[in-house]
């Protein structure tokens, strides 16, 4: 089991950058598919971004593709989300999870969740 701490967000400008961070804690960190999901207000949760054990694979939603990068860094414990030229529609609040499997597979079910964090992004 991994547990997931995320921190870095806040209020920002659209068209600005912002850069989330998720710590984890656990021994299977390094193996672990990494993801972020988001949540505004009065939707569904959905996904953002994810990379595997590598990073050397990735995968984007349609609306963060060419804005988000994720990455990650072993030796820190710690997963990243690079958010640039940010848009309204990005409010949200970010978690991060852990899955195993490929940053493609629904199977298994992303399993480890942190507590979110909020992006507030104004025009």
């Amino acid at each position: 089991q991994v547990q997931l701490v995320e921190s870095g967000g806040g209020l920002v400008q659209a068209g600005d950058s912002m850069r989330l961070s998720c710590a984890a804690s656990g021994r299977t960190f390094s193996s672990a598919v990494m993801g972020w999901f988001r949540q505004a207000p009065g939707k569904e949760r959905e996904f953002v971004a994810a990379v595997n054990w590598s990073g050397g694979s990735t995968r984007y939603a349609d609306s963060v593709k060419g804005r988000f990068t994720i990455s990650r860094d072993n030796s820190k414990n710690t997963v990243y989300l690079q958010m640039n030229s940010v848009k309204p529609e990005d409010t949200a609040v970010y978690y991060c999870a852990s899955k195993g499997g490929s940053v493609y597979s629904t199977y298994p079910p992303w399993g480890s969740w942190g507590q979110g964090t909020q992006v507030t992004v104004s025009s």
